[in-house]
C-alpha cells in the first residue's frame, strides 16, 4: 500500500489558490452537454470525479475541447444526447453518477451506468423512484436500490408531480432538478421530509438559473420547473473554487498560528461551504473575508469546543472533526447522518481514525463527539475518501502520522499535499550520516542535547532488532521473521539508557556480534520497512537529530541539515578499540580494523540504501577533529540552515 509520512508540524500560514468545486464543476459541465450553443468552462477542476463526467458525455457524443489549463469548451446538444446507447463506467463520483442518472433516464436511450464497488453501495432508490413517477424506465442490475442500473427510453406522464425524499442525499434532488427541462413539461417535485445539506440545492439552483432555467420554490418543500424550460449556453462559465477544500487550508490557520489566506472562494460565493469559516470562528479562530477570499489565525488562547448542527455544511464539517483534536472540551457535530452514505460511512471511518490517534470518540446515527486526549502516533486508513485523507492531514500538529493511501485525494484535489506542504512547516531534523565508528552517534547526541532536540540513534533499532531476533531464536537472515520482530518491537530511549522490553540492554546491543547482526538485518527490505514509520515517529517537537546510514537519504530525506560524518578507517578503529576497552571488553585493534573496512564495503554496496554521501548532505571528516570541534561545525551548519 503506497503511504504518506507527516512529521509533527510546528507551524502554519501562507497562502493557497484553491482548485475549483467538484459540485460546481459536474453541474456546469452537464448543464452545458444539455444545453443549446458551445460553452466555454473556465477553471474546471481537474480530478477523477470531473474526469468521469468529461468521459461520460463524451461516450455519449457531446463535443468535449481540452482548451489547455483547467479550461474546456463543450458543444451542447439541445437536451439530446446523439449516443442512444451507452454503458458508462462513473468511478465513485456521486456528482455524475446521481445526475447522469436523471438526465440519461429522460433521454430516451438505452443505458448502462456502472461504478466501482464503493458506489454500488450508496443508494439511489429515492431517485429512481422519483424519475418512476414521471414514466422512466429503471432496472437495478444488483441490488435493490443501489447501482448498477440500466435505463430505458421512458414514456414521459404530462404535467405531474413528483415526490422524493430530502433527508438521505440532496443530490437525488439535485438530479431530478436539472434533468426537469428534458420533460417539455411542467412537473412540480415535493420533498418528502427535512431536506438535507440545502446548500448544495442552492448551486443547483443557481447554475441552472445561470443556464437559462428558473426554478420556482416554495420554501424548502416544493420545487417547480415549468413547460418550455431549456438550457441555453451562457457562453463562458468561471468555476468558483472550493469551499470545502478551504475549509482544510482555514483550520491550518485556526490550528498552525496563520495568517492562512484562501483564494477563489469569499463571501460572494453560491457555495453553503463557505459557512465553515462561521464554524471556525465559533471554535475561536480569527476569520477575515473579502468577496473572493478568506484568511485564518490562530486565537490567543487555543481553540474551543463547539456543539454545532452542521447539516448546512455536510462536507466541511468532516473537517471540524480533526480540528476539535485542538480545542479545549467535548465538540458534537450533529445532523450528519448523510456521512453515512458517501465515499465511505464518514461516522464510522472519522470515529475508527480518531481513536487510533488516542481521542474519546461517541458515534450516533447522525452525530459524532469528539474530546481530545494524549495524541499517539498512527498509519491513518482512508478508505478510498479523499476527505478522510484530507481532513486527517491536520492531526499531525498533534502527532506524527502515516497517511495510507493519499493519492485518494485525486478525487477533487490531486496536489493537495504539495500545498499542504507549501503553507506548513514541521519540527526540523538533522539528518548525521556515516560509516560505523565515525562518531556520528556522539556527535549527534551531543548536538541534540544543546538544540534541546530528540535523539534518534537509528543504528540501535537495527541492533535491538538483531539482538531481539536473537532472543527469540529467529536467525537474521530469515527477513520475514525478523521484519515481525521489528514491527513489534518494544523500545523506549530514555537519556543514556535503553531498553528492550523493559530490561537495559546498552552494552548487550553493542557487541560485536550484535554490530555485525545488525549490518545483516538492516540489508532486508522488509525489516528497513519496519522500522520506518518507527524512526520517522521521533520527528516531533520542537526537533530531531537522527544519526544513521540513511537518515537523510531515506528515512528523513527532508531534513533541514544532511551532514556526512566520516573519518579514516584507521582512525575508526582507533576510537571504536578506545570504546571497548574504557567498557570492560577485550578488542584487538587489527581485527577491528579489518572487521571495519569489510562492514564499510558491504554497508556501500548493499542494494537497499546503501551507505553514500547524499549530494545535498555537507561532508565532516573528523579524523583531525575532536567531537567538540564537531559539534561546533554541525551547530553552525544548523544556524545557517535555519535562519
Amino acid at each position: 500500500m503506497e503511504f504518506l509520512d507527516l512529521p509533527q508540524l510546528l507551524s502554519a500560514a501562507g497562502t493557497v489558490r484553491l482548485p475549483g468545486s467538484k459540485s460546481i464543476s459536474n453541474r456546469v459541465l452537464l448543464l452545458a452537454a444539455l444545453a443549446d450553443g458551445e460553452t466555454e468552462v473556465r477553471d474546471l477542476l481537474a480530478s477523477d470525479d470531473t474526469e468521469r463526467m468529461l468521459d461520460a458525455l463524451q461516450a455519449l457524443g457531446i463535443g468535449v475541447t481540452h482548451l489547455g489549463g483547467e479550461n474546456w469548451k463543450i458543444v451542447g446538444c439541445g437536451g439530446a444526447f446523439p449516443v442512444k446507447q451507452a454503458e458508462l463506467f462513473l468511478g465513485n463520483a456521486g456528482t455524475a453518477f446521481r445526475p447522469l442518472t436523471a438526465a440519461l433516464a429522460l433521454a430516451g436511450g438505452d443505458y448502462v451506468l456502472k461504478g466501482v464497488a464503493r458506489m454500488h453501495e450508496r443508494p439511489i432508490g429515492d431517485l429512481v423512484d422519483g424519475l418512476r413517477q414521471l414514466g422512466a424506465d429503471v432496472s437495478y442490475l444488483g441490488n435493490e436500490g443501489y447501482p448498477p442500473l440500466h435505463l430505458k427510453p421512458a414514456t414521459i406522464r404530462p404535467d405531474g408531480v413528483v415526490s422524493v425524499r430530502g433527508d438521505v442525499s440532496s443530490q437525488f434532488l439535485t438530479g431530478l432538478l436539472m434533468a426537469l427541462p428534458l420533460t417539455g413539461q411542467t412537473v412540480a417535485v415535493d420533498v418528502v421530509g427535512e431536506l438535507i445539506s440545502k446548500p448544495y440545492i442552492e448551486i443547483t439552483l443557481a447554475t441552472m438559473a445561470r443556464f437559462g432555467v428558473v426554478v420556482e420554490r416554495d420554501g424548502w418543500q416544493r420545487f417547480t420547473v415549468r413547460a418550455g424550460s431549456r438550457y441555453v449556453s451562457p457562453g463562458t462559465v468561471y468555476v468558483e473554487g472550493d469551499a470545502s477544500s478551504a475549509s482544510y487550508f482555514l483550520a491550518l490557520g485556526a490550528i498552525g498560528g496563520g495568517p492562512v489566506r484562501v483564494e477563489g472562494v469569499g463571501r460572494d460565493s453560491i457555495q453553503g461551504d463557505v459557512k465553515f469559516a462561521e464554524a471556525l470562528a465559533q471554535m475561536g479562530a480569527i476569520i477575515e473575508t473579502g468577496p473572493n477570499w478568506m484568511t485564518a489565525c490562530a486565537p490567543q488562547g487555543g481553540l474551543i469546543a463547539v456543539d454545532l448542527d452542521c447539516n448546512h455544511i455536510p462536507d466541511a464539517a468532516m473537517t471540524l472533526a480533526t480540528a476539535a483534536l485542538f480545542a479545549k472540551g467535548t465538540t458534537t457535530l450533529r445532523n450528519i447522518a448523510s456521512w453515512r452514505v458517501k465515499e465511505t460511512d464518514r461516522i464510522a471511518a472519522m470515529a475508527t481514525e480518531l481513536r487510533k490517534i488516542g481521542a474519546v470518540v461517541e458515534e450516533g446515527a447522525d452525530f459524532i463527539k469528539i474530546t481530545p486526549s494524549t495524541a499517539r502516533p498512527a498509519a491513518i486508513d482512508t478508505y478510498d475518501d479523499h476527505r478522510m485523507a484530507m481532513c486527517f492531514s491536520l492531526a499531525a500538529f498533534a502527532t506524527p502520522l502515516r497517511i495510507n493511501d493519499p493519492k485518494c485525494v485525486a478525487k477533487t484535489f490531486p496536489d493537495y499535499f504539495e500545498r499542504f506542504a507549501t503553507v506548513t512547516r514541521a519540527a526540523p531534523v538533522i539528518a548525521i550520516d556515516g560509516p560505523s565508528a565515525s562518531g556520528k552517534g556522539s556527535v549527534a547526541a551531543r548536538v541534540a542535547a544543546a538544540l534541546g532536540f530528540a535523539y534518534l540513534d537509528s543504528g540501535a533499532l537495527y541492533r535491538l532488532t538483531a539482538l531481539a531476533a536473537q532472543r527469540a531464536g529467529i536467525a537474521w537472515d530469515d527477513e520475514a521473521g525478523v521484519a515481525a520482530i521489528a514491527a513489534g518491537l518494544d523500545v523506549v530511549f530514555t537519556g543514556e539508557d535503553i531498553r528492550l522490553a523493559g530490561v537495559l540492554v546498552g552494552d548487550a546491543i553493542r557487541t560485536e556480534d550484535i554490530s555485525a547482526g545488525a549490518s545483516k538485518v538492516a540489508a532486508l527490505p522488509a525489516v528497513r520497512e519496519a522500522l520506518l514509520f518507527r524512526q520517522r515517529v521521533f520527528n516531533t517537537l520542537p526537533g530531531l537529530v537522527g544519526d544513521g546510514r540513511d537518515m537523510g537519504s531515506v528515512i528523513f530525506p527532508r531534513a533541514v541539515l544532511k551532514v556526512f560524518l566520516t573519518a579514516t578507517a584507521e582512525a575508526r578503529a582507533e576510537r571504536r578499540y578506545k570504546q571497548l576497552i574504557e567498557k570492560g571488553f577485550s578488542a584487538n585493534l587489527p581485527d577491528l580494523l579489518a572487521d571495519l573496512q569489510q562492514r564499510d564495503a558491504r554497508d556501500s554496496q548493499r542494494s537497499v540504501a546503501p551507505l553514500r554521501q547524499e549530494a545535498d548532505a555537507r561532508l565532516l571528516e573528523t579524523t583531525q577533529l575532536t567531537i567538540e570541534q564537531a559539534v561546533k561545525q554541525v551547530l553552525d551548519w544548523y544556524s545557517e540552515a535555519s535562519s
